[in-house]
Order: C-alpha cells, then sequence, then structure tokens
C-alpha cells in the first residue's frame, strides 16, 4: 500500500509542488531573504536526511501497521456510528489535522519538545526548504502522538496515507516564500494555512510565534483564538531571538542543539505598521 500510495503516486505530486513552489517563491518573493538561499538550502537539505529516512521507513509503516491493527481491534471514533465511507473519511481527516495543531502547539509548550522543534525555528529565512528542517528526535516524537491519534479517530491505512500526502504538501505550501496576490491569500486563508499566515508563527517575537499553530486547516487557529494576522511580512524577522548568530547554525551545531542547555527567547518588539491592510477577519 505504501508503494502503490505513496510511492507511485505521493512522491510524484509532492516532488512536483516543491518544483513549482521553489519556482514561484524565486520570481514572487514574500520576505526579503537574509542568507545565502544555496547555503541555507544544503543545510537544511542535510539536516532533513535523518527525519526523511524515518519518515519512509519508520514512521509511515508504523502508522500503516497501527491503523491495519485497528481494523481487528476495531477502537476509536469511527467505530462508534454507522455512516457512509466518505463521511467517515472526512471526519478523520478533520480529526487527524486537529491533533497535529494541538502537537504542534505541545511542541512549543512542553520544553522536552521545544528543544527538538526550535531546530526548525532556528531558520533566519523562511521558504520552501523550511519546511524540511526538522529535526529526526522531533519526528520520533510524533510517531508516539500520531499513532494514539490514529486510534482514537479510528483512520483506516489509506486515509492515513491520504493524509500524510496532503500534509506534507500543505507544510510545503505555508513554508514557501511566494507572495501570492494579496485578495487571493486572503480568500484562501479563510480555509487553509497560507505563507502570509505562516510567515507570522515563525517570527523572532515570542507572542507571534506562539500563534498560528494549525497545519492544513486554518479555522483551528480561530476556534481557540491562537491566530494572528495583522503583521506585514516586512516587518518580521525570522527565526529564534536568542539564536540569531547564523555561525552558530551549522549543520553539526543544529543536529546537537536538542542535547545542548537551551537558551530563554530573548525579548524583541517592532514598530507596528498602521498603513497596512491588514488580513483581519
Amino acid at each position: 500500500m505504501i508503494k502503490s500510495i505513496f510511492d507511485s503516486y505521493g512522491t510524484p505530486v509532492l516532488l512536483t509542488i516543491f518544483m513549482v513552489l521553489i519556482l514561484l517563491e524565486s520570481r514572487f518573493q514574500l520576505r526579503k531573504r537574509v542568507q545565502s538561499r544555496w547555503k541555507r538550502m544544503f543545510i537544511n537539505f542535510i539536516i532533513s536526511i535523518p527525519a526523511f529516512a524515518l519518515l519512509r521507513f519508520i514512521f509511515i509503516p508504523a502508522m500503516i501497521w497501527l491503523a491495519i491493527k485497528n481494523q481487528t481491534w476495531q477502537i476509536g471514533l469511527t467505530y462508534l456510528f454507522d455512516a457512509p465511507a466518505m463521511v467517515k473519511s472526512i471526519i478523520v481527516f478533520l480529526l487527524l489535522d486537529y491533533s497535529n495543531y494541538l502537537w504542534h502547539i505541545l511542541l512549543h509548550k512542553l520544553p522536552v519538545l521545544w528543544r527538538f522543534h526550535l531546530v526548525h525555528h532556528t531558520d533566519l529565512d523562511l521558504d520552501i526548504t523550511t519546511a524540511f528542517r526538522f529535526h529526526f528526535g522531533e519526528m520520533i516524537g510524533s510517531v508516539f502522538f500520531r499513532g494514539v491519534a490514529i486510534i482514537i479517530t479510528g483512520a483506516s491505512p489509506l486515509m492515513v496515507l491520504i493524509y500524510e500526502i496532503v500534509f506534507e504538501a500543505a507544510t510545503q505550501f505555508h513554508h514557501s516564500n511566494t507572495k501570492l496576490p494579496f485578495r487571493l491569500e486572503k480568500i484562501l486563508n479563510y480555509l487553509i494555512v497560507t505563507p502570509r499566515m505562516h510567515g507570522i508563527h515563525h517570527s523572532m517575537i515570542k507572542k507571534e510565534a506562539d500563534s498560528n499553530y494549525s497545519i492544513i486547516f486554518s479555522f483551528w487557529d480561530r476556534i481557540h483564538k491562537t491566530v494572528r494576522l495583522n503583521i506585514h511580512q516586512s516587518e518580521i524577522v525570522t527565526g529564534v531571538s536568542s539564536y540569531a548568530d547564523e555561525k552558530e547554525l551549522t549543520i553539526g551545531k543544529l543536529f546537537k542543539l536538542p542535547f545542548t542547555s537551551i537558551r530563554k527567547w530573548k525579548k524583541a518588539e517592532r514598530i507596528p505598521d498602521d498603513n497596512y491592510n491588514q488580513m483581519k477577519n
């Protein structure tokens, strides 16, 4: 199933999305870069190799195995009521996305998880390559949380794979440095997470980084009042204020970062741009 769906269909789709977005963000840049694009691309892809290996050879197989086993155990929400398969699939998809919203909050709030997620946020620029900059330790932790989500929802193996493909596509999209027409992005943002919305989440100002946790659907942040959309992209300084020195963000130091003493987030402020056509709803 993994080979016939994820490898045969999902991987080509994700590679195509990557190529399209990397071309779009090259031509239509949303935020001004502060680092060498190619140097960052190299660093981010090297950091991603262990995480990608875990994803393909351990994480996805483990999730599929668990979903298959659960078809025998019949534990979870979808086994508690009768409804058409499509209705159950939509409910499962929404709940899996909601569980990842909660997981993202835990990554920021629990110190033991933040030290791994910190590697992702220390990127001093934000573009599609940041979507791959995850420490392998964070991937290991997510296996247990998302495994529980699969059991609770009663997700089928097919829905686990479909959600994973859409999840990866959405992550690429909202991390990209692509400048969409403002009105189009505002419309899209009623439903999904967009580059401007997620750009705020990567701000050096902590109260802004502690917002916009959604992955695919943006309404989880609206429901829980963790949404923040009134920041001009030109005002955003990307990264973590206590790790703003590019010399400290080498491949070796990023791999070791979660196992070192983690610095407190330094206070950072900005002067708001009152003339910005705010993306409030």
